[in-house]
């Protein structure tokens, strides 16, 4: 093997090694894994025999076309206008940037195809980016019917288990599990948002081995916000390979000459430290994502809707903020309800006017006096949803989705415009550009409510050259761009009926986002277990609320309430006009320690401890340095409050700490050593009515 054709990429902790078969018809994976795994023959090596399979088929392959790979799955089905799908390309060239960056072209000039797989490691972190370049090198238009972004090889000897994140609305981001020994898994979504049902996300670990902390685990996550898929295949010889990309709305993207499309990028991860370690590398890479706004403070906000639903006027909106502020609020969020011609679900979107009704005395006046109570002021907006009363709608029916001479289907009450547009693109940057113009906003929660049914566009030229998913996802972050770029101040969360548009994309241009339209306290705890092993605390919006449980109804404290939300930015959404004076003041006093640790949360290195199904569960964030760990702890099991052993506290273990060092409890001043934190943990003496904690442990420093 000639160094010409073998590349090495670095991260922090990893390798992954990348070479051209000899005959170079296809690049393949040769290592990946901690440093120096790459030194050794490869875990893909294989006899070059094989039997009613070809050679590519059996490959570990980085990215391969149909007609090279013709039975096991290929990542790229090419076609030109009256000849056989199928593209035969061999390699032409390779750059590379040191051990950051790799770039390998392949081409096929009798179908006139050029591709370029792409890498890129992210600094600080463990994380690759990969993504495929494709060019219409000839004459002739190509058809594109399958446009992975890459092909990704697992080295696994007993089968695959797959960790994913599934679920509906209301329940998303379960964290479920199968095992893979041969087949296909698959899941996906055509709903114009990554969805509810599935995430873009996928890790796996090879089953022979015990799901723990010292188990290596590989993952992907697909940076697009909008109609994909992925799947795992357990191939022939017991290798695991994994495909990522886009799902095409129509049958096939046209490729014209001279084009090239460039499909998602996909992240691909690596611990040795099991699903916890892995979620770690996925923190930072998301810190990484968010760049100089993750030193922006995120305010502790209070968001009316779940207080007062449409009944937004300003009278009972300041009659919260002067209770939210009292309770030690910085934020105070008017949702749904504020526009004109909003008193229900069947009207208002699309005619983003403050209603003077609502707002007697004029808004601005309205907004001073929120800010007078010290709290910033923020709005929620649904700019791709129109309702069909809406003038907006009367103006501009043919900015729809819709197909000529068949039936629109509403979803809420409303249609959803074509985004993808550049004439309503403008239309939401202009609507935008007016509202933060003219009103004093620092901050925007952007909802969507509903997916495209009839994707269509009347007038928009040959249906067969449209791309009406790739284009609504491209005005969905070019408007999101113009708002990080025009409006810097302007703090976004992005929501699309709870966590329905969650992906890298959506979290690279907001600041917050919203995991679940569910605030029942046993319910968000699940949800937000499995959102962070995904995703960074410092990314989860969550609401203290008096939400009844929907599919675990058990009642839980204030505190537990509090203490779930911390996990991530706090907020409060609860009705508090009807909180005791006794209620407000306990309140109070739990915003007034999150904002003593939201820093640990947000910048530190979080553990996920145990899981809801487990009796005690919680989450560890050590700071930056080591000198503070904070511990968010949940009792989940028994509300007798009878401990799991009579006469003795339940007990939640700590990871990573230095054995050798001493930690204390800043509240009661006990103090731990770093081996006894580990190996026995923090005790915690549940009863009915203390079933949470925040327990702030403090490192002597050394004498």
């Amino acid at each position: 093997m000639t160094p010409r054709q073998r590349w090495l990429l670095r991260t922090e902790n990893t390798a992954y090694a990348v070479r051209v078969t000899d005959d170079g018809r296809w690049a393949e994976l040769a290592a990946w894994g901690p440093h120096g795994s790459e030194t050794g023959p490869s875990p893909f090596e294989r006899p070059n025999r094989t039997h009613f399979i070809t050679r590519a088929d059996a490959a570990p392959a980085e990215y391969i076309p149909y007609g090279l790979r013709p039975f096991t799955g290929a990542d790229l089905t090419a076609q030109r206008a009256g000849e056989d799908r199928g593209t035969w390309w061999r390699f032409a060239a390779a750059t590379a940037d040191g051990e950051r960056a790799l770039r390998l072209e392949f081409t096929d000039e009798k179908q006139g195809l050029s591709a370029a797989l792409c890498y890129e490691t992210v600094p600080g972190t463990d994380v690759i980016l990969r993504w495929t370049e494709l060019t219409c090198v000839g004459d002739q238009e190509l058809r594109l019917e399958r446009i992975d972004s890459a092909g990704v090889n697992v080295p696994v000897e007993g089968g695959a288990r797959l960790t994913y994140l599934t679920g509906q609305w209301s329940q998303e981001f379960q964290r479920t599990q199968l095992e893979l020994t041969r087949g296909r898994f698959e899941m996906a979504s055509s709903q114009g948002v990554p969805g509810h049902a599935y995430a873009p996300w996928l890790a796996v670990q090879d089953a022979a081995e015990p799901d723990g902390p010292a188990t290596p685990t590989y993952g992907i996550a697909l940076e697009w916000s909008g109609n994909w898929r992925i799947s795992a295949d357990a191939e022939p010889g017991g290798a695991v390979r994994i495909r990522a990309g886009r799902l095409l709305h129509e049958s096939a993207v046209r490729l014209a000459p001279g084009a090239t499309l460039t499909t998602p990028r996909l992240a691909c991860a690596f611990s040795p430290e099991g699903l916890d370690g892995l979620a770690r590398v996925w923190h930072r890479y998301e810190r990484s994502l968010t760049g100089e706004r993750m030193h922006r403070t995120r305010k502790v906000l209070y968001n009316s809707w779940e207080a007062t639903g449409f009944d937004v006027d300003a009278a009972s909106q300041l009659e919260l903020a002067r209770h939210a502020a009292e309770m030690g609020a910085e934020l105070f969020v008017v949702d749904d309800g504020w526009f004109t011609g909003r008193h229900d679900e069947t009207g208002g979107l699309g005619d983003w006017h403050p209603d003077p009704a609502n707002f007697p005395d004029g808004f601005d006046d309205f907004i001073a006096r929120v800010r007078a109570t010290g709290m910033d002021f923020g709005l929620w907006v649904e700019p791709e949803a129109v309702s069909p009363q809406s003038a907006l709608y009367a103006e501009h029916p043919d900015w729809v989705y819709r197909i000529e001479g068949r039936p629109a289907t509403l979803v809420r009450e409303q249609l959803l415009l074509d985004l993808g547009r550049p004439d309503v693109q403008d239309f939401v940057i202009a609507t935008f550009d007016r509202l933060l113009g003219a009103h004093d906003i620092s901050y925007l929660k952007w909802d969507m409510n509903r997916p495209p049914t009839e994707r269509g566009r009347p007038g928009g030229g040959p249906v067969e050259e449209q791309d009406l998913d790739a284009a609504h996802v491209a005005g969905y972050l070019r408007v999101l761009d113009h708002l990080r770029t025009r409006h810097p101040h302007v703090t976004v969360e992005g929501c699309s009926g709870g966590g329905g548009r969650i992906e890298h994309a959506t979290i690279a241009r907001t600041d917050v986002v919203w995991p679940s339209d569910n605030t029942a306290p046993m319910d968000r705890l699940a949800i937000q277990y499995g959102y962070l092993h995904a995703h960074a605390p410092h990314t989860m919006s969550c609401w203290v609320t008096d939400s009844p449980g929907v599919f675990d109804p058990r009642p839980r404290s204030l505190a537990f309430r509090f203490v779930a939300s911390m996990a991530g930015v706090l907020g409060i959404g609860a009705d508090i006009r009807e909180w005791s004076p006794e209620r407000r003041a306990e309140a109070a006093r739990w915003v007034a320690r999150y904002k003593e640790i939201r820093d640990v949360i947000h910048h530190g290195e979080a553990r996920i401890l145990n899981s809801p199904a487990d009796p005690t569960c919680g989450m560890q964030y050590e700071e930056p340095g080591g000198a503070r760990i904070a511990v968010t702890a949940w009792n989940t099991g028994r509300l007798d409050g009878a401990p799991l052993v009579p006469g003795r506290a339940d007990r939640l273990r700590l990871r990573g700490l230095d054995p050798a060092a001493h930690y204390t409890d800043r509240a009661t001043g006990t103090r731990y050593s770093g081996a006894h934190l580990v190996h026995y943990g923090l005790p915690f003496a549940w009863t009915a009515q203390y079933d949470a904690e925040l327990v702030v442990l403090e490192r002597e420093s050394a004498r």
